[in-house]
């Protein structure tokens, strides 16, 4: 089994950045993409980000492209997302996520069978 804990998060003006992470434990060798997904109250979950070690890269959602950043690093088991220039609507439960969906499935959360508990980002105005 993979375990995800997310880290980071919390409170932030618009226009500022913050950081969250995903580090990942057990049974990872089966993994090969991690996303990153959010949930405002009273709407879906819904893609932020994506990266792929098997070769399709990164992926994001249109609303945060260019704001937010996706990496890795694999010698810590750790995916971070930062993110900058924040705006209220990005205020949102983020949640880590993982699986091995095709390239033209990153941004499906149905094809991500394993995730974080969520963290909270609260962007004030």
């Amino acid at each position: 089994q993979v375990q995800l804990v997310e880290s980071g998060g919390g409170l932030v003006q618009a226009g500022g950045s913050l950081s969250v992470s995903c580090t990942t434990s057990g049974r990872t060798n089966n993994i090969y993409v991690m996303a990153w997904f959010r949930q405002a109250p009273g709407k879906e979950r819904e893609f932020v980000a994506a990266y792929s070690w098997r070769g399709a890269g990164t992926a994001y959602a249109d609303s945060v492209k260019g704001r937010f950043t996706i990496s890795r690093d694999s010698a810590k088991n750790t995916v971070y997302l930062q993110m900058s220039s924040l705006k209220p609507e990005d205020t949102a439960i983020y949640y880590c996520a993982a699986g091995n969906p095709i390239t033209s499935q990153l941004r499906s959360r149905y094809q991500y069978p394993t995730w974080g508990q969520g963290i909270q980002v609260t962007v004030s105005s």
